[in-house]
């Protein structure tokens, strides 16, 4: 029973909120930031959503989504996918870090998009409604970003072959890196953040005058590839004016409107 317990991501999802929820309030990094903020009560909204009744939602359609996508691999490589299982038998000490790596660069990318493509931004902009930044904030985020970020990591996961216990491992753990970097925690891994993302990078990324059109910090576990790509910004000594985004104040803070229509803005429902 404990064992199956422990299979469970729901239950290593409230392990890690818990955590780093008491962390917070242990050592907040910005103390003038209330607790019981704006918001959080739809903060709680999208982690029960999203942490936990999304997976079931979606899933016939991310089912299907992702037999059509094994099905055009088979039709131009010749094979499926799931017989090539690159890291079939490897131990899960070995599967664990190249999965984390391959996971974590596809998102950079998506995350990437999500900026630069403005159909794709007017979704994810949801996430960057933030104007007070802790843990939970790691959760607001629109469903379609789900579909899109498993559909385009279906097939590199797919290939791969890694175990039920890696992916299960591999997602705590990019769970409790996204939690730390949106917690009120004055973290940089010192040395290391040029391997780890942390929540003193991260808050840059939300910053309503981002340094580029695009922004900056797109990663989510490895910081490595924001220093890669020079999409890396990282000031120790202070912080952003302000969290959000340019024209913020045009997006409905409504639960039903956000959820239903991320599209549009409160600019466009005057003029229709």
């Amino acid at each position: 029973m404990l064992r199956r317990l422990l299979g469970h991501y729901g239950l290593w999802l409230a392990v890690v909120s818990l955590g780093v929820a008491l962390a917070e309030r242990a050592r907040p990094w910005r103390r003038a930031q209330p607790a019981l903020r704006p918001q959080l009560l739809q903060d709680l909204f999208w982690l029960g959503l999203n942490g936990y009744a999304l997976g079931w939602i979606l899933a016939p359609l991310l089912s299907r989504v992702g037999g059509a996508l094994e099905r055009a691999f088979d039709h131009l490589a010749g094979l499926g996918p799931r017989e090539v299982r690159v890291m079939d038998g490897w131990p899960l000490w070995l599967q664990l870090p190249v999965l984390l790596l391959v996971a974590d660069f596809v998102e950079w990318l998506v995350h990437n998009l999500l900026h630069r493509v403005e159909p794709l931004w007017r979704i994810h902009r949801l996430h960057h409604s933030i104007h007070d930044m802790d843990w939970i904030g790691n959760f607001r985020f629109h469903f379609l970003e789900v579909v899109l970020y498993q559909s385009v990591k279906h097939l590199p996961l797919v290939l791969l072959g890694a175990s039920g216990t890696a992916i299960l491992v591999a997602a705590v753990v990019s769970t409790l890196v996204g939690h730390l970097n949106h917690a009120n925690l004055r973290i940089s891994w010192g040395p290391l953040r040029y391997l780890l993302n942390s929540p003193r990078m991260h808050i840059w990324h939300h910053d309503a005058e981002p340094l580029t059109r695009a922004g900056v910090n797109f990663a989510v576990v490895f910081s490595l590839w924001d220093w890669l790509f020079r999409t890396a910004y990282m000031p120790l000594d202070r912080v952003p004016a302000r969290l959000g985004f340019s024209g913020d104040g045009r997006f409905s803070d409504a639960l039903w409107w956000r959820l239903l229509l991320p599209f549009v803005d409160r600019a466009q429902r005057a003029a229709d």
